[in-house]
């Protein structure tokens, strides 16, 4: 599929970037041979392939949660930069 410059153009408008004919003209390219290189794979005969969804035969490798040091109420508020009565205190997030 070839793309000329009023496509490449229409593209650059939806994505709303200012292309310079000369980019307009190189992106024409580029997207071309990605397009055609698409177009390629899509005539590759899959149909006996067995699907893969992962190639490391690794399965479920999850470590356990573990709380390696307890960390007691006050000491992460003396970590805290803002508190107020016990609590961390943080920026306001809503305009009053």
């Amino acid at each position: 599929m070839k793309l000329d410059k009023k496509q490449i153009q229409k593209i650059a408008e939806l994505a709303r970037l200012d292309l310079s004919d000369q980019e307009a003209l190189n992106y024409s390219k580029e997207l071309t041979a990605i397009l055609e290189y698409a177009e390629d794979l899509q005539k590759i005969d899959t149909e006996e392939l067995v699907e893969t969804c992962q190639v490391t035969g690794l399965k479920n490798i999850m470590r356990d949660d573990k709380v390696e040091q307890p960390q007691t109420s006050q000491e992460i508020l003396n970590n805290s930069p803002l508190t107020k009565d016990g609590f961390i205190q943080v920026k306001n997030i809503f305009e009053k």
